[in-house]
Formats: structure tokens, sequence, C-alpha cells
């Protein structure tokens, strides 16, 4: 449904359809949105990185921030965790071809930044 917004100058055409599930840009920033997500996988879509190693490179991120974070791509299926060692412990994390799907988006967003300056 189209309606009409009449502003100072002139009348604007809106959409002001409004549907019962978030829209697909809404759900995929539910998704690669969350503060340190997008960030994770591109640090890991160059291969296995150790959890220590992921932190250091996510500087202001706090290591609990990451664990719930990873947790979180994981439970989404955007990486894989892998316990390589149980004493002491040592984790890898590593992106799945479905989190792969998503650096596309990534870069270009990337660019996007660095085109504009921001």
């Amino acid at each position: 449904m189209k309606n009409t917004l009449k502003t100072k100058n002139k009348n604007i055409k809106i959409n002001s359809d409004s549907c019962a599930e978030p829209c697909s840009i809404e759900r995929g920033m539910r998704i690669l949105g969350g503060k340190w997500k997008a960030s994770i996988l591109w640090h890991v879509k160059d291969g296995p990185v150790r959890f220590n190693e992921l932190s250091r490179m996510l500087g202001g991120a706090s290591k609990k921030m990451v664990d719930q974070r990873l947790k979180e791509l994981e439970s989404q299926g955007l990486v894989n965790r892998e316990v390589i060692c149980t004493r002491p412990i040592a984790v890898t994390y590593e992106i799945t071809e479905f989190g792969r799907s998503a650096l596309d988006i990534l870069e270009k967003l990337k660019d996007w930044t660095e085109d504009n300056n921001i």
C-alpha cells in the first residue's frame, strides 16, 4: 500500500506496507550485524584461527565478547569450532561454506567504506 506523506514543499509517496515478519535486510542484519560478528568472519576467512589469536586480532573486544559471538556464529552455522588439544584447551575456528557465502557482502562493505573514506 502506498501512502502519500505531505511535507512542507511537496508530496512524497512512501511504502507503508507492514509485514508480520522482518524484511530480508533485517533478517540478514540479525545474522551479520551483531557487534564483532562480521569482523570475526573476516578474520577466519583464510583458515583456522585459534581463539587467543582471534581475540588479539579484535583489539577492542573482550575475550568474553569474542566467546559469545563465536558461539552465536557457530550456532548459526557460519563457523566451525574444533578442539585441537584438551590439556591445556586449545580451540580453532574456521569459516563454513555458509559463512563463506557472506564474504562477498563483507568485501563490498569494505570497498564502500574505503571508497567513501569512512
